[in-house]
């Protein structure tokens, strides 16, 4: 993974990686770590080196000077005639030529790890949601009352053993210890959500932001609204389903849990 990141492998290899990892979640997690290490250590260099770089003001202007003298003779069309000059002025030219290509790439460079960059941010925070294609959710005909009739808290159960095993075993996770996942509902049973492997992932709950605590949050935040009649049920069941963090997002009105309950803290 570390030559993939760094772009060292070949294009076969590279597309083996990138097809593993779309089928991988625990390697698409170590992935996204990654990156941001590299990310990282990136920006706290160029915040050391960038100051050092001198400024291109001076060289910039004599270009344009010599390319403006240049111009207005016209034997002076081609780039042969550029090096029929002096060698101290060829020099010149060569070595501001030279400049103008390094501050392109620095340019380049820049643009290339703000992009893997973001990719990097945008795969952590997906990391805390299930697959699509593995987990598209799946839910009972139920009427409202019935959802309505017992508290949230008290209509999760626990997944069984061997459809736990079923789940890890579907996201490739090998010898999961149990304190760093929680294989849930991805929508609850209290909102009309079946045990059945369409609708269970192992949701980690080691992340400090969104981890399965914040999630039993949202889902219990959803339970109130449907039976307070401030939320359609099949809305709930929807909005969870297709993205639960933009869920939290919108019916907590904020961008970051409002309480990050986690064992970490």
């Amino acid at each position: 993974m570390l030559l993939a990141a760094d772009g060292e492998l070949s294009t076969h290899r590279a597309a083996q990686v990138r097809a593993h990892l779309t089928e991988c979640w625990g390697c698409r997690a170590r992935m996204a770590e990654i990156e941001g290490t590299i990310a990282d250590f990136t920006q706290a260099h160029r915040q050391t080196l960038d100051p050092q770089l001198p400024s291109i003001t001076g060289p910039r202007a004599n270009l344009r000077a010599r390319l403006s003298e240049l111009a207005s003779h016209p034997s002076a069309r081609t780039w042969h005639s550029l090096f029929q000059f002096s060698w101290p002025l060829r020099a010149g030219v060569v070595c501001i030529a030279l400049f103008v290509i390094t501050i392109v790439g620095k340019i380049l460079l820049d643009h290339s790890v703000f992009h893997r960059t973001m990719s990097g941010a945008i795969s952590f925070e997906r990391g805390a949601e299930p697959d699509p294609k593995l987990t598209p959710g799946a839910t009972r005909r139920v009427a409202l009352n019935e959802v309505c009739s017992m508290a949230h808290e008290e209509v999760v159960s626990q997944v069984s053993t061997p459809l736990r095993q079923e789940v890890f075993q579907e996201y490739g996770i090998l010898n999961a210890h149990p304190d760093d996942y929680e294989v849930d509902y991805l929508i609850a049973p209290g909102l009309g959500g079946v045990e059945d492997i369409r609708n269970l992932w192992p949701e980690p709950s080691t992340s400090k932001t969104w981890n399965a605590y914040v999630k039993d949050a949202l889902e219990e935040h959803l339970h109130r609204l449907v039976c307070s009649g401030d939320l359609d049920l099949s809305t709930a069941q929807r909005d969870i389903a297709t993205d639960w963090i933009a869920a939290y997002k919108k019916y907590f009105h904020t961008n970051r849990p409002l309480s990050l309950h986690s064992r970490l803290d």
